[in-house]
C-alpha cells in the first residue's frame, strides 16, 4: 500500500482541553513524576508557579480528546494494526498551568517511505496555544506504517 501524498498539508480540526488539577495529578502519577510541584498546589506556588504546571509530554494527550483521534489514519486507508509510534518532539515556548484552556491544531507535513515502501512515515506537526492565543508549544510526531507485501493483516 502506498499512502496518498496528496494528504500532505491536510489540517485537522482544532481540539481543545481545559487543563484541570485532577487531570494533571493523574498524568503526573501515571508518568512517575515524583516532584510534588506537579501534584501539590502549595509546592508549585513555593516553586514560583501560579498553579500546578503541566508536566512534560502532557500536551501530547490533547489530541486524544478528539472524538476519533486516529480518524486521519483511517482516512488514509491505514490499518491501525500496522502502526507504530515512531518519534515525538516538543518545542516549548512558555509554561501552562491548571486552569488554562489549550487548543491543538495539527497538519500532515510529510509522508515518505523507506525500505522500498515496506515502511511509510506520516509526519504531523501540531501547534498548541492557550486561551489568550499565546503559543505554548510545537510538537512533531512521526507515525510508522508497516507494509507487508503478500500478507493480509487480518
Amino acid at each position: 500500500m502506498s499512502l496518498d501524498r496528496a494528504a500532505i498539508g491536510r489540517e485537522f480540526a482544532p481540539v481543545s482541553l481545559l487543563v484541570t488539577r485532577s487531570r494533571l495529578r493523574d498524568f503526573a502519577e501515571a508518568t512517575g513524576q515524583l516532584d510534588p510541584v506537579y501534584t501539590d498546589v502549595d509546592a508549585a506556588k513555593r516553586a514560583g508557579h501560579r498553579d500546578l504546571p503541566v508536566p512534560p509530554t502532557f500536551l501530547f494527550g490533547i489530541e486524544l480528546e478528539a472524538p476519533n483521534p486516529f480518524a486521519f489514519l483511517a482516512d488514509l486507508g491505514v490499518d491501525l494494526r500496522t502502526v507504530l509510534h515512531g518519534e515525538q518532539q516538543f518545542d516549548y515556548h512558555r509554561m501552562c498551568y491548571a486552569g488554562d484552556e489549550l487548543t491543538a491544531t495539527s497538519r500532515i507535513t510529510d509522508i515518505y517511505e523507506k525500505k522500498g515502501g515496506l515502511l511509510e512515515f506520516i509526519v504531523k506537526e501540531t501547534t498548541v496555544i492557550d486561551q489568550d492565543g499565546a503559543r505554548i508549544a510545537e510538537m512533531r510526531s512521526v507515525t510508522v506504517v508497516q507494509n507487508r507485501p503478500g500478507k493480509d493483516p487480518s
